[in-house]
């Protein structure tokens, strides 16, 4: 082991509300039961690789800022340097999960062999923090959009060289994410899109698309791998357009290649916002449709035009997204990924652990809100009533086939139908969640 990089920062402690700690959980308890559940069951949040450890604090005008010994080279030896300190990060937080990119881990060279080199030796040392601290793996995922070959995409790519490149990535970080118990894999399709429709075939860039997704799900079965296949659903960055625009989006993608069964979404606070939705739409939207899978938990600038990627702190965003996860069972192989960075001038490291309590403070009082909201019942007992003429009679013939159109619009006429409008009571229910 290497001397620790965090060595001024114990383990956070839970403080509760009345704390002025900035190092202490105000809200975030782990073993606090909710619903019956323990609180660190419930929100499985996660750590990311690439913001957290591999950010380096650059914007479009200026240089990085931060100053992380193991940013100096992409060499192995820094790799490793980085990957110790994440592990004291994640243990030190008392986290129990993490998520990583293959680049954020390791240099992967400029072949398939370098990296699978790079990647064999941060698979070991990975293996023994898994094992040494008892923080597992959310999920992996293969980098195809950093690269210059993937300028044009990775699997949409009009080069099928290129498309083989970014196979080999994908079947090698699935495997390792297998190897280490990793309980999903995400595909974020970073490139997979178009900047202009003058130099692209449209049709033939899904088709591809759509047959490396099925290539993905048959190595999940070939090797054995149990844990679940993720897309994340963003509708632009760094592409002009890209072809997993929003939950609704691929979905379609999913029907049509006949992957509705294997594949389902984790989806993101800021791309939800980007894609002109709320969180809570697309969370509603997956839930709905039998696509819920896991979340990148953070927030956009509403005055940016641009994924900010900070961290979450509203508390009332959190409460309603989780009030839809609790309600439909709650997280299975899924978790609460901190897909955020520090701002540029946040240069301390103490200020990693400051971004992340809060963002799980926000996360824990979201959680406490939504369980008052089902221990209460009211939202549910609303639209359960509002919707309470399809259960039975006329709304359940209609819903079950019984009636064709031709039979509704004769009961109309018999029946001399006036039917009334009833009140959506938004406001009354807005203010309700105010009060929780």
């Amino acid at each position: 082991m290497t001397a620790p990089y965090f060595e001024t920062i114990g383990r956070i402690p839970f403080k509760g509300p009345e704390s002025d700690d900035p190092l202490a959980f105000r809200h975030y308890e782990p073993d606090r039961l909710v619903l019956g559940k323990r609180m660190e069951d419930h929100l499985r949040v996660a750590v990311c690789w690439w913001h957290t450890f591999c950010w380096p604090g650059v914007d479009m005008f200026g240089a990085g800022t931060f100053d992380r010994p193991w940013q100096a080279a992409d060499t192995l030896e820094n790799a490793e340097l980085k990957l110790h300190a994440a592990f004291e990060f994640f243990e030190k937080l008392g986290v129990p999960f993490f998520c990583f990119h293959d680049a954020d881990v390791a240099p992967l060279g400029e072949t398939i062999a370098e990296g699978d080199a790079s990647l064999a030796r941060i698979e070991e040392l990975m293996r023994d923090g898994i094992d040494r601290t008892g923080v597992k793996l959310l999920w992996g995922t293969a980098n195809l959009f950093s690269h210059r070959r993937y300028m044009a995409g990775g699997a949409t790519n009009p080069d099928p060289e290129v498309f083989a490149f970014a196979a080999a990535q994908v079947a090698r970080v699935l495997e390792m994410t297998h190897r280490l118990g990793g309980e999903n894999y995400v595909l974020w399709g970073g490139r997979e899109g178009y900047d202009t429709l003058l130099n692209t075939d449209m049709k033939r860039e899904l088709d591809q698309l759509g047959r490396f997704m099925s290539l993905v799900v048959e190595h999940k079965h070939r090797i054995g791998f149990k844990g679940t296949i993720l897309i994340e659903p963003k509708p632009m960055e760094p592409t002009k357009h890209q072809y997993d625009h929003d939950a609704a989006t691929v979905h379609a993608f999913l029907r049509k290649y006949g992957l509705e069964n294997e594949i389902k979404l984790n989806l993101e606070v800021n791309h939800a916002t980007l894609a002109g939705h709320s969180f809570e739409h697309e969370v509603a939207y997956a839930i709905a449709n039998g696509l819920m899978g896991s979340f990148d938990i953070n927030r956009g600038d509403p005055q940016n035009g641009w994924d900010t990627d900070q961290f979450p702190n509203d508390d009332r965003e959190a409460a309603l997204a989780l009030y839809h996860v609790l309600s439909a069972g709650g997280l299975t192989t899924g978790g609460f990924n901190f897909d955020a960075k520090v701002r540029r001038q946040s240069i301390d490291p103490e200020d990693l652990f400051i971004a992340h309590i809060g963002g799980m403070d926000t996360l824990a009082r979201g959680l406490l809100m939504a369980e008052r909201m089902i221990r209460d019942g009211k939202l549910a007992f609303h639209v359960a009533d509002r919707y309470a003429g399809w259960n039975e009679g006329l709304g359940a013939d209609i819903l079950d086939g019984r009636v064709g159109l031709g039979d509704l619009a004769k009961l109309a006429r018999d029946r001399n139908l006036k039917p009334e409008p009833r009140s959506g009571r938004q406001e009354y229910l807005e203010n309700l969640v105010n009060r929780y």
